[in-house]
């Protein structure tokens, strides 16, 4: 299946979460549109991100076993969400899906995708260190790459680098 037969398999099942289909598009002058490179994606909400992938997992025609990556993205200081980003993969029906999900800076909270796909585990521990988010639900919510006394989150775009921790000069 192509992007569009799968995003059209998602509209007409009414699938829990699905906002919209965010296809590549050059600028538009006349709108002021700057367009969208890269790849397409759907849309979904984070309250419903478990719904949306058990659907995505346990559809005979999607059929979406594997979890190739969930991560975030801080577009800019301004911008007032992150965007969380999950990609799967069909090895048997050799198609991939890209789904985008915002989540508003003020309330970095969304249920884990761990009981749907394992492989999640990692995946949200790092966005929880890196960018803040906290996902509901994870088993293992333990800092793997920082201190647990770290400041901050670094990969976020407001993010000030410490000059000192612990007595150790960062600079």
């Amino acid at each position: 299946m192509d992007f569009n037969a799968i995003a059209e398999h998602l509209s007409v099942a009414n699938v829990p979460g699905l906002l919209s289909v965010d296809l590549p598009r050059p600028p538009d002058k006349k709108t002021k549109d700057k367009g969208r490179s890269g790849l397409p994606h759907v849309c979904v909400d984070p309250a419903c991100m478990v719904e949306f992938l058990t659907f995505c997992r346990d559809d005979e025609a999607l059929g979406f076993e594997v979890l190739i990556d969930l991560s975030a993205s801080d577009p800019s200081v301004d911008d007032e969400n992150l965007w969380i980003l999950i990609q799967l993969l069909s090895v048997r029906h050799r198609h991939r899906l890209g789904i985008k999900s915002l989540l508003p800076k003020s309330a970095l909270s969304m249920p884990s995708s761990t009981r749907v796909y394992r492989a999640a585990q990692w995946h949200e521990r790092e966005c929880m260190e890196m960018f803040g988010v906290t996902f509901e639900g994870h088993p293992d919510p333990r800092n793997m790459l920082l201190p647990d006394d770290w400041p901050g989150y670094p990969m976020r775009k407001d993010y000030e680098f410490p000059k000192e921790y612990h007595g150790i000069s960062c600079e």
